[in-house]
């Protein structure tokens, strides 16, 4: 067997996890300001004072979910009368799922499905915090999802708002908005008691690109297995994408292709052909989050060929019996989310025609649809 030829049972791999995309890494470069104004915002917690709140945004991939984790997992060890809290908005994305996973942190047990309102939730959930001495800490990551349906601004509005009708209760907040292109307001009301302090995540640098990638090969492969010219296209797909997340899934899926052939060192072909895979990764992990009706009329839009509303609707109704409003409100969400550009055409009886495209190629939305 020739010596460039892995054994069944020989890895590549010294430490896969380090691949994995919740992997919290010890090595958090470039982004040594963030974290600071991140801590200084929660800082007043640890005084038994109610901490700033805070609102973090950034594109995709640029490190805002691996700086919250990192900060509360560190202040997790020296202060304990502060619960920190992380909901995924994108996974829990009504203003009950996200109450109801306040109250599974603090309570150690669900909610009732059924039954309970938003209000009886959050009312108990407060009571525990006064009843225990505690402060919370909330972050909502990907904050973005809870504002199609209204849920935002409610959720905001009683965590920010809860001293004034529960004496004695200490609620932070920390936003976390993922630039898409669509701007997020809250409303007024909610605006006048979030008052953040803001903290920008921008896009990585080539060069920082450059640093973490090497030290993740650094510390996840054996030496020598992934060599200089095929770190460089890891990073040149990287920062053609702008998502760090993608560089990461490229190494993992890259070094499995280079597995799969029995070789000691991955090449440039096994990139080339994991980057397929990857490339996809942001769109796929958003898509999932996409209710069933939503999910049908990004299918009905990537299957047509720059389907008119009126079209468009009528195939819609035929499989969902919903009505043109609750179709249009999914439009407008679709639109916001950047999967479609919804534009008039200046065609019509009635004066202008929408002609709903979408942003991506149909072929990648529809294979991330049959995932």
């Amino acid at each position: 067997m020739s010596k460039d030829m892995l054994m069944w049972d020989e890895t590549i791999f010294r430490n896969p996890e380090i691949l994995e995309l919740d992997h919290v890494p010890e090595y958090f470069a470039h982004r040594d300001s963030q974290l600071q104004s991140l801590k200084f915002t929660l800082r007043p917690a640890a005084r038994g004072m109610r901490p700033l709140n805070c609102l973090i945004s950034g594109p995709p991939g640029t490190g805002k979910t691996t700086a919250i984790k990192k900060v509360f997992a560190e202040l997790q060890e020296h202060v304990k009368n502060v619960v920190f809290v992380k909901v995924n908005c994108q996974i829990d994305s009504t203003r009950f799922a996200v109450m109801a996973k306040i109250y599974e942190n603090l309570l150690k047990v669900s909610p009732p499905s059924s039954g309970v309102s938003f209000g009886k939730v959050f009312q108990k959930v407060v009571n525990h915090l006064i009843a225990s001495d505690k402060i919370l800490v909330v972050a909502l990551d990907d904050i973005n999802y809870l504002f199609h349906e209204g849920h935002a601004d409610e959720v905001m509005y009683s965590l920010l708002r809860a001293h004034e009708q529960y004496t004695g209760a200490r609620i932070g907040v920390i936003a976390i908005v993922s630039d898409t292109g669509a701007m997020y307001k809250f409303d007024p009301r909610v605006g006048s008691v979030f008052l953040p302090e803001e903290i920008a995540f921008p896009r990585y640098e080539y060069g920082e690109l450059q640093d973490i990638i090497n030290n993740r090969v650094y510390h996840a492969f054996f030496p020598h297995v992934v060599p200089s010219e095929v770190q460089e296209k890891i990073v040149e797909y990287t920062d053609l994408t702008g998502d760090l997340r993608i560089g990461i899934d490229l190494l993992k899926r890259a070094g499995l292709n280079a597995e799969r052939k029995a070789s000691r060192t991955v090449s440039i072909e096994d990139v080339e052909k994991a980057y397929e895979a990857s490339r996809l990764l942001h769109l796929c992990r958003s898509i999932v989050s996409l209710n069933e009706h939503e999910k049908t009329l990004l299918r009905l839009i990537a299957q047509g060929k720059d389907p008119q509303t009126g079209e468009l609707y009528k195939e819609f109704h035929e499989i969902t019996q919903l009505g043109y409003t609750r179709f249009y409100e999914l439009v407008q969400k679709l639109n916001a989310l950047q999967y479609i550009d919804a534009d008039f055409s200046g065609k019509g009886m009635r004066g202008r025609t929408r002609i709903i495209k979408t942003r991506y190629n149909p072929a990648d939305i529809l294979h991330c649809l049959e995932k």
